[in-house]
């Protein structure tokens, strides 16, 4: 039976028009409503902290900052470069890491090295203007001491040592 009502033609017509109703739709409150969301700005420019005291060895910085303003943001992005008069790229790297917090322990670097840091915040709406610059250094190595040049006396005692570090130090101090 399906195959012989298949095979029918079947006239479709309708026999009375659908009566549309014109509608005209106002959208004006729902304009107001998106016009009251309040969008986040993009950040202001974080301010980055002078270097603290104790606030380095060797081979590690912390580095803080903060923001003076009221604004929503999500992560920083902190960037890092050895400070150098010498034009090499190798070492001219920089580095940038995303930071949830507003301080950040930067590790493997160079012992009595200068480095340049500055930092941005960002949001939903953008990233900051970048902070001015700070210059934090690291800690020098300890020196060795050459064993083989030590003397000493009843009254007194010769200690010679070699620095480890490629910058020049600027003290030493020698504990008994």
């Amino acid at each position: 039976r399906l195959e012989e009502f298949l095979k029918k033609e079947v006239d479709l017509k309708l026999s009375t028009l659908p009566d549309f109703e014109e509608r005209v739709i106002d959208f004006s409150e729902v304009e107001q409503l998106m016009n009251s969301i309040n969008t986040i700005p993009a950040p202001c420019a974080p301010v980055i902290n002078p270097q603290a005291p104790n606030a380095a060895t060797g081979t590690s910085l912390r580095v803080c900052w903060g923001l003076f303003s009221d604004d929503t943001v999500e992560c920083y992005q902190l960037c890092y470069k050895p400070v150098s008069n010498e034009r090499r790229s190798d070492e001219q790297a920089e580095h940038t890491l995303k930071v949830k917090e507003t301080y950040c322990t930067i590790i493997n670097l160079l012992p009595n090295t200068q480095y340049e840091f500055w930092v941005s915040a960002l949001n939903a709406a953008g990233i900051s203007p970048p902070s001015e610059r700070a210059v934090y250094v690291t800690a020098p190595s300890p020196p060795t001491i050459k064993s083989k040049k030590i003397r000493s006396c009843e009254n007194a005692a010769v200690v010679c040592w070699e620095s480890r570090d490629i910058n020049p130090v600027d003290s030493y101090m020698v504990e008994l």
